[in-house]
């Protein structure tokens, strides 16, 4: 079944120089493989395809989860908001908000901070998922 195997998120960009300069140089990923099409990048243990789509930024819920480990949390973001990332908020049930980081559960030991990519694509970095 489906379930035995990999899931690869798959991101929708304009422009494929764009991406690759947000993607290497902004958030540190290097790519694996690339054709004229897209960009296939590493990211741990996983995969994400960039690829040139003119639906771009058309999505409007999270594209790309980042899993980062609870030690690890807030120097990520702290390094996101060196680079000029900013960081969204939205109201949902359950999450409290503090400078643009969301926190859940009794523990609070989920943490995210959602931002955009160039192309408008919403990823997030979080911890306490797993």
């Amino acid at each position: 079944m489906l379930g035995d195997h990999d899931a690869m998120p798959t991101l929708a960009v304009k422009d494929l120089a764009t991406a690759r300069e947000y993607y290497e140089g902004t958030l540190g990923f290097s790519p694996k493989m690339e054709n004229e099409e897209g960009i296939l990048y590493g990211a741990g243990s996983g995969a994400f395809f960039v690829y040139r789509s003119a639906f771009a930024g058309t999505n409007q819920a999270t594209a790309m989860s980042i899993q980062v480990p609870g030690d690890a949390f807030d120097a990520e973001v702290a390094a996101l908001r060196e680079k000029g990332i900013t960081f969204s908020t939205f109201d949902a049930p359950g999450l409290e908000w503090d400078d643009g980081v969301a926190t859940m559960g009794d523990d609070g030991q989920y943490r995210s901070a959602w931002f955009n990519d160039p192309d408008g694509n919403i990823l997030n970095v979080e911890t306490g998922m797993g």
